[in-house]
């Protein structure tokens, strides 16, 4: 049977579905599934919170008998290898369903073709790449830790009419209205973990949760490039570190010093703190790949595996905009305070992104959302560690002593395209991607 408008619109339905979910499904993708018969839709689930159970079993399930003879419509290629739950595969078979119709193929080498191959072998016809551009947009974090070992990373700057992204010693300057951080808020829900440099966390005090009611549960992990444990112990992020996850990345030279101060080994990268979906429960570390932490080929697409220097006005290993301890007890003590209050301190470079992201990766952290400033965007940026831009242009002026905004949409990098431009009151949002 060839794919009709029919297939189509169920499967946008099923796409919308699949992004309920997002940032909450822990290792796995968050995955839309309707059942329809003649025409109506007998039963339909997304991934469970926490990534079990999937999609399929849920739908028809609720479909029950009316799944027999029935389509099928689903976002990811249905799995076919047995893990903690029965193959989705085998269960569509099992239920006597006559079609099914997938957005996009699994690339996870235990799946890929496979789940196809079962229900064709049951003599189900199965129809593959219906929607396949808006499929592999709402399984991006997903699709880009299976093939590239790292999250997928999402940039967002709000600049002003005059360039700027905010104001020297000012600390938190609102750019945009209120309906553009709404958004926002939306965009951190459906994220993994947000990033930021110290020079932001020092200057903002930001708490950088969903403060959406309702979505609070949904904040992401919060990530400070902190190369020389300059965070306050009264900034909001420590003191709601046992609330939401705190995961503070310091330079190796600190953990030397630290260790010596204790007479301990330093701790390493992959000693990374668990994600939001392991909150009070450990996650599932069985997931789709096992690459090494430290690998760095094919991790994006103009990535470089050579260190990053330094942002300008930074010298490695200290903070950016903050003075850290000098002595090695007073790191130890810093450590001690910091660890007691709930953040998590791991040791890497933080001028290297390349090493940073797929340890991110083994974690289960499949989407990462970097939002502020302009050193630490320009960092990501000029390691070609950008999936996605979102750029909010605001009426607001800064004037004198503004920070000039390290990306404007008359510079975009090349290899980004533009995908769509929305207006939230008087401000304007035009995002860019790379293709997956």
């Amino acid at each position: 049977m060839s794919v009709t408008p029919h297939d189509e619109s169920f499967m946008a339905a099923a796409i919308r579905l699949s992004r309920r979910h997002l940032g909450r499904t822990a290792t796995n993708p968050s995955v839309g599934c309707l059942i329809v018969r003649d025409g109506v839709v007998v039963g339909r689930a997304v991934t469970a919170v926490g990534g079990r159970p999937h999609a399929e079993p849920q739908a028809l399930a609720e479909a029950g008998a009316l799944a027999r003879g029935a389509t099928a419509y689903v976002t990811l290629e249905p799995c076919s290898h047995h893990g903690k739950t029965p193959p989705c595969a085998e269960a569509l078979i099992a239920y006597g369903v006559a079609r099914v119709v997938i957005s996009v193929t699994d690339p996870d080498p235990r799946v890929s073709g496979r789940g196809i191959g079962m229900l064709r072998e049951a003599g189900i016809e199965v129809d593959a790449g219906v929607l396949e551009a808006e499929g592999r947009r709402s399984l991006a974090g997903y699709l880009t830790r299976q093939t590239k070992n790292r999250p997928y990373v999402t940039l967002k700057l709000a600049v002003s009419a005059d360039g700027m992204i905010g104001r020297e010693g000012k600390g938190q300057v609102a750019i945009t209205g209120p309906q553009a951080r709404a958004e926002v808020q939306a965009l951190r829900a459906e994220t993994d973990a947000i990033l930021v440099g110290i020079g932001t966390a020092l200057s903002d005090d930001p708490l950088l949760t969903v403060r959406t009611p309702g979505l609070e549960a949904q904040s992401p992990v919060r990530i400070v490039l902190d190369p020389s444990l300059a965070l306050p112990l009264t900034s909001k992020l420590v003191a709601t570190a046992r609330q939401v996850p705190v995961i503070l990345v310091a330079s190796e030279e600190v953990s030397l010093l630290a260790a010596d101060a204790e007479g301990l080994p330093p701790s390493v990268l992959p000693d990374i703190s668990p994600t939001r979906g392991e909150i009070g429960k450990r996650r599932d570390l069985n997931f789709q790949d096992s690459v090494s932490p430290f690998a760095t080929e094919d991790i994006g697409q103009g990535a470089t595996s050579q260190p990053i220097s330094p942002p300008v006005g930074e010298m490695p290993g200290r903070a950016e905009g903050g003075n850290a301890p000098a002595v090695a007890t007073d790191l130890d003590s810093r450590r001690t305070a910091l660890e007691a209050a709930g953040v998590e301190i791991v040791y890497c470079n933080p001028y290297h992104p390349e090493v940073l992201l797929p340890a991110l990766a083994t974690r289960g952290i499949s989407s990462l959302l970097v939002e502020g400033g302009a050193k630490t965007a320009r960092l990501f940026l000029e390691a070609g560690l950008v999936d996605r831009i979102q750029l909010y242009q605001a009426p607001v002026v800064i004037g004198e002593g503004g920070i000039e905004s390290p990306l404007q949409a008359t510079d975009i990098p090349s290899g980004f395209a533009h995908t769509g431009t929305l207006m939230f009151g008087e401000d304007r949002l035009d995002e860019y991607e790379r293709g997956l």
